[in-house]
């Protein structure tokens, strides 16, 4: 790997960390987690729908699809239904550090790719250095929240996976596919399960407004089109291991912030 791409995995490892945090604050404004998360893919979309060329890809288009349901709603849902289920943020944080062994498995599956013992070893080791970083003794009350983390984990395991498979395709198509499917999806579930639609969008508040889309901007657009635009030049064990950087990152933001 360049150094500049190394520069650049850990500018988005940072704002990875950033996203939880101020999902945390949003998400304590009473905005519910699912229309949170359709909001931020409905900022993807308007931002990429001027670039966007209408055009449905012929080629990997089961592999887009994939890509696009798993990111778009299962990630972005569960990430923000965890959020509001925990107390504290690092329990997020922590657990979302198991798409890295779930996506090293599901790649050695479906993607042939082969990790050595030196790649576990560090794997494991990382996420208990996380643990004891981050650990707090609110984590046994929040049993549940690391539940939906893990959900969410396997859910961006399996996006990494398939993006791989989606690498010729153009990442501006990619991505807007993805937020399109994951507004719809998530759009629908809060309708159905949160309600009140209209009030809460009336009552977001400026500033949340502006945490929802950097949430959508720098996070959806900036910081993971440049990890899918990695996977172009690097398989998923040379990318993903790098996942266990955005816990420093998001836990020293978060003792700061909270």
């Amino acid at each position: 790997m360049t150094i500049k791409h190394y520069l650049l995995i850990l500018l988005i490892m940072a704002l990875f960390g950033s996203a939880f945090v101020f999902g945390k604050l949003v998400l304590n404004t009473n905005v519910p987690p699912l229309l949170f998360g359709s909001l931020r893919m409905l900022v993807v979309v308007i931002c990429l729908l001027p670039f966007f060329n209408f055009k449905i890809p012929k080629e990997n288009l089961k592999s887009l699809f994939i890509f696009s349901f798993s990111m778009g709603a299962g990630v972005t849902g569960f990430t923000y239904l965890s959020l509001q289920e925990s107390n504290i943020v690092s329990p997020v944080i922590i657990g979302s550090q198991l798409a890295i062994p779930f996506a090293i498995i599901l790649s050695n599956f479906f993607l042939n790719e082969k990790f050595s013992f030196n790649k576990w070893f560090f794997v494991i080791t990382s996420f208990l250095g996380i643990l004891f970083i981050g650990f707090d003794p609110e984590l046994i009350n929040n049993i549940f929240a690391l539940v939906l983390t893990a959900l969410m984990a396997f859910f961006y395991a399996i996006a990494n996976v398939a993006s791989r498979d989606t690498n010729k395709l153009n990442i501006v198509t990619t991505n807007f596919f993805m937020a399109s499917i994951g507004f719809v999806s998530l759009i629908i579930l809060s309708l159905f399960f949160e309600g009140n639609t209209l009030f809460i969008l009336k009552n977001i508040k400026l500033d949340m407004w502006f945490f929802i889309i950097y949430s959508g901007l720098i996070v959806s657009i900036g910081a993971h089109m440049s990890l899918f635009y990695l996977y172009k030049f690097y398989p998923v064990g040379k990318v993903l291991p790098f996942y266990a950087l955005f816990p420093v990152f998001g836990l020293i933001q978060t003792f700061v912030i909270f």
